[in-house]
């Protein structure tokens, strides 16, 4: 998940915090330090050490695929490792106040011609929709060795049937690096109180990339983008690529579609996800170095479901 280095007020320990993670309709992880006030260290520092910690989850619910707007803190428990917490230190609702979205569009020879219209006709309607500000929405292209940025929070005049093939070929599919780039610009321009969203239309297929699918995921959590996956693939034959959607959207605290789904459903659901969170926090559970798995659970209405990333990383305590 993202990481903040930040020194703290005494001069015998330095901090780590985990930033903000969402739980799919948005489920946000963090680490946070008490009492830090110096300046936050350069990404090359990397010696740290961890003291009192709390971790925050922001998440939102739903049931049966409806979004909830009122959540009580017994409506649900949080699982850190194998360890059950319900004493929350704190509970707030929370809203994220802009949109930083990326359309990650996948133009290789795997889509096949059936989906390119359809493809073009979604996207085409993203730009358009008076639901996103036209300063929130880019277009990323991908085939051949890397991707391609269509347009960079301007979208409203770009014509998408130009840049999209009209015949498939041979050329190879960086979706790996792809979504590593879309993370890491939305994550270069937007602040804390941004949602970065990367709706990603693929089948799932990647032949190039530099990243595997470990680096790509965890690219993802550490820069808190949450990814919208939607599968062109043919849903009659259902490939090996569907499975790598689905795993990308429940670990970054995204969702996933069929292409059928239609882009007001989608558009829908991250609007919906972006105006409803909750965030909790409560006492570090265990100093044990690594990644932390990260689960809410109803406690009670098991029609309650809750869409979260998948845990964070805690680098462990150490001695002086």
């Amino acid at each position: 998940m993202f990481l903040k280095r930040a020194a703290s007020c005494g001069s015998n320990y330095v901090s780590m915090s985990l930033g903000s993670l969402l739980c799919s309709a948005v489920a946000c992880l963090a680490i946070v330090p008490f009492g830090f006030a110096q300046a936050v260290l350069a990404p090359a520092e990397l010696t740290l050490r961890a003291s009192a910690s709390e971790v925050r989850v922001t998440f939102t619910t739903d049931r049966n695929g409806r979004i909830l707007s009122t959540v009580q803190p017994g409506d649900f428990a949080v699982v850190d490792q194998d360890r059950v917490v319900r004493d929350f230190r704190s509970f707030t609702r929370s809203e994220y106040t802009r949109l930083d979205v990326a359309v990650l569009v996948d133009m290789s020879g795997s889509i096949t011609p059936k989906f390119r219209q359809k493809l073009s006709s979604i996207v085409d309607q993203f730009a358009h929709d008076e639901a996103l500000p036209g300063n929130s929405l880019s277009v990323i292209s991908f085939r051949g060795l890397k991707p391609t940025l269509l347009c960079d929070r301007n979208c409203r005049d770009l014509n998408f049937s130009a840049h999209f093939p009209a015949a498939g070929s041979a050329d190879q599919t960086p979706l790996h690096d792809s979504i590593v780039f879309a993370s890491q610009l939305l994550a270069r321009r937007s602040d804390p109180q941004t949602r970065k969203i990367v709706i990603l239309f693929s089948d799932g297929a990647d032949t190039i990339s530099l990243h595997s699918f470990t680096d790509t995921l965890d690219t993802a959590i550490d820069e808190e983008v949450a990814i919208y996956s939607v599968d062109s693939g043919d849903s009659s034959h259902p490939s090996s690529g569907s499975p790598v959607l689905r795993t990308l959207a429940a670990g970054t605290g995204g969702r996933y579609f069929p292409l059928d789904a239609g882009p007001a459903k989608i558009l829908d659901a991250v609007l919906a996800d972006s105006r409803t969170t909750y965030t909790v926090a409560y006492k570090l559970p265990s100093p044990a170095a690594g990644f932390h798995l990260v689960r809410v659970l109803p406690t009670h209405d098991l029609d309650l479901q809750f869409h979260c990333r998948r845990g964070y990383y805690y680098p462990g305590d150490s001695g002086n």
